[in-house]
C-alpha cells in the first residue's frame, strides 16, 4: 500500500510540471542572503539591495536580465543570467499543456513568491494576464524556478534562482509592491525582426517591441493597458513619444536595409525549447571517454533534472520564400533520377545493395553521444523518431547535399558563471 502511495505521489509531481504545491515547508532557503559577489556587483554599479527591480527574459538567446532602478528613476542592468531550460517554440502561450513559455508583460507581487517550491525556489510570472485572457488563453502556474526542467517555465538552476529570489525579496522588503516581468521571443534587434518578418506572430512581436522600445529609450517601466487586442503603452510626455518614434523609425530603416541586402526570412524549429550555450558546454565537458555523461554529486548540485535532453541541440533554421512557405533546398533524388537520359544497356545492371551501404559512415547525433548512459539524472519523453534515408540516385545525378544549419550562440555573452 505504501509503495502505491509513493508511486502516486511521484506521478503527481511529474505531471504537475511547473506547479508548486509546497514540498519543503520547513526549509529556510528562501531566507538566504544575496551572495557576496552579487552585492559587490551592485556596489560597483552604484546600486543597493533595496532598489526596485525589473526582469526581462529572451527565449531565443536563453537569457534573463535583472535590472535595478536608481535614485534618478532610471533602470540599469545589474546582471544577465543564462536560462538553463525553456520549452516549446518561439511564440506566445495559448493553452494549458502546450509547453509554451509565455511572451508578454507580466506583474509579479510578493504573493507570487513561492518559498516552498518543488523546484528549490520559484515565483509565478503572472500568466495569464489581461491580454492573454482577452484571447481566451488557458493554463497557469508558469514559474521562474530552479533545476533545469521545463514544461512552459523558465528553469534557472537552483544556484541562480536562489540569487534572483533573494534580490527580489530584498526589493519587496524595501517597499516595492510588484515588479514587471517582460518576456520576449528574442532581443528586438533589426536583424531578428528582419529574419522573422514572415512569421505568423510578427504582428504580436511588433506590439511587444513598442513596450521594449519605450524601456530602451527611457529606462523606465512602461505603463501598460490592454485594448483592442493589443498592449497599449500610455505615454503622456510628448518628448518621450517623439524619442520612441524616432527609435522605431531607425529600426524599421535598418530592417529594410537588411532585407535589401539579402537577409532571408527564416523560421526556427525547436525540438522542445532550448538551453543557454554555457550549459550545453558545461554538460559536454562532463562527458566521459566513452561518450557517456559523468554523473556525480557536483553535477546534480549544478543542474538537478534536465527535461528532454535530446532537445538540447539548438533550433533548426528553416529558410522561407517570400510568401512565408518553406523554401525547397534541393530537388529530391527521385526527381533527379527521373530527369536523366536513358542509360546504355551495359549500365542498366542493378547496383548491389551492399554497395549502397558504402556511401560513408552515419554521424551519431550530438545529443545521443552527449547523453548516452545518462542514468537517472535526466528525464526524457521517449526517443525521437528516426528520419528515413533518401533513395540513392545514380552517382552521376546525385545532387549535392545541403548541410542542416544550426543557430550558433554568440561567442561572448555577459552571463552569470556556471559554477
Amino acid at each position: 500500500m505504501m509503495k502505491r502511495i509513493a508511486l502516486a505521489a511521484s506521478l503527481t509531481l511529474a505531471l504537475a510540471a511547473c506547479q508548486d504545491d509546497g514540498f519543503s515547508r520547513s526549509s529556510t532557503r528562501h531566507l538566504q542572503p544575496i551572495p557576496p559577489a552579487a552585492m559587490a556587483l551592485m556596489a560597483s554599479k552604484g546600486m543597493s539591495k533595496s532598489d526596485p527591480i525589473l526582469i526581462r527574459a529572451y527565449k531565443k538567446e536563453s537569457e534573463m536580465e535583472v535590472w535595478k532602478r536608481g535614485s534618478d528613476g532610471r533602470y540599469a542592468l545589474l546582471k544577465t543570467y543564462p536560462i538553463c531550460r525553456w520549452s516549446g517554440q518561439l511564440g506566445p502561450k495559448t493553452k494549458e499543456g502546450d509547453r509554451q513559455v509565455p511572451e508578454g508583460f507580466y506583474t509579479v507581487s510578493p504573493a507570487q513568491m513561492n518559498p516552498n517550491s518543488a523546484y528549490y525556489l520559484s515565483f509565478d510570472t503572472g500568466y495569464p494576464n489581461a491580454y492573454d485572457r482577452q484571447f481566451g488563453r488557458t493554463g497557469g502556474d508558469i514559474m521562474v524556478h530552479g533545476s533545469c526542467t521545463s514544461r512552459g517555465c523558465f528553469a534557472m538552476t537552483d544556484q541562480n534562482v536562489a540569487e534572483i529570489y533573494a534580490i527580489a525579496r530584498e526589493a519587496f522588503a524595501s517597499g516595492q509592491r510588484a515588479f514587471q516581468f517582460q518576456s520576449y521571443p528574442f532581443r528586438m534587434t533589426p536583424k531578428n525582426l528582419a529574419q522573422h518578418r514572415l512569421d505568423p506572430n510578427i504582428g504580436f512581436w511588433k506590439n511587444l517591441k513598442e513596450g521594449s522600445d519605450y524601456f530602451e529609450v527611457t529606462k523606465d517601466e512602461p505603463r501598460i493597458a490592454v485594448a483592442g487586442g493589443r498592449y497599449q503603452f500610455n505615454v503622456s510626455d510628448e518628448t518621450v513619444v517623439a524619442a520612441v518614434r524616432q527609435k522605431q523609425a531607425q529600426d524599421e530603416q535598418q530592417v529594410a536595409e537588411l532585407v535589401a541586402k539579402g537577409e532571408k526570412p527564416i523560421k526556427l524549429a525547436y525540438h522542445d525549447g532550448d538551453s543557454h550555450e554555457s550549459f550545453r558546454t558545461a554538460l559536454a565537458s562532463a562527458m566521459g571517454a566513452d561518450g557517456s555523461l559523468v554523473v556525480d554529486a557536483r553535477m546534480r548540485d549544478k543542474f538537478g533534472d534536465v527535461s528532454r535532453p535530446e532537445s538540447l541541440t539548438g533550433p533548426r533554421e528553416i529558410a522561407l520564400d517570400d510568401s512565408g512557405r518553406t523554401r525547397p533546398e534541393a530537388p529530391s533524388a527521385a526527381l533527379a533520377f527521373a530527369s536523366l537520359p536513358p542509360a546504355e544497356p551495359a549500365a542498366q545492371a542493378a547496383v548491389p545493395v551492399a554497395d549502397q551501404a558504402d556511401a560513408g559512415p552515419q554521424q551519431t547525433p550530438f545529443y545521443k553521444k552527449m547523453f548516452n548512459g545518462i542514468g537517472d539524472l535526466f528525464t526524457t519523453s521517449g526517443p525521437t523518431q528516426p528520419v528515413a534515408a533518401a533513395p540513392v540516385a545514380a552517382p552521376a545525378a546525385q545532387p549535392q547535399a545541403v548541410p542542416q544549419k544550426r543557430v550558433q550562440a554568440p561567442s561572448k555573452v555577459n552571463v552569470a558563471a556556471v559554477q
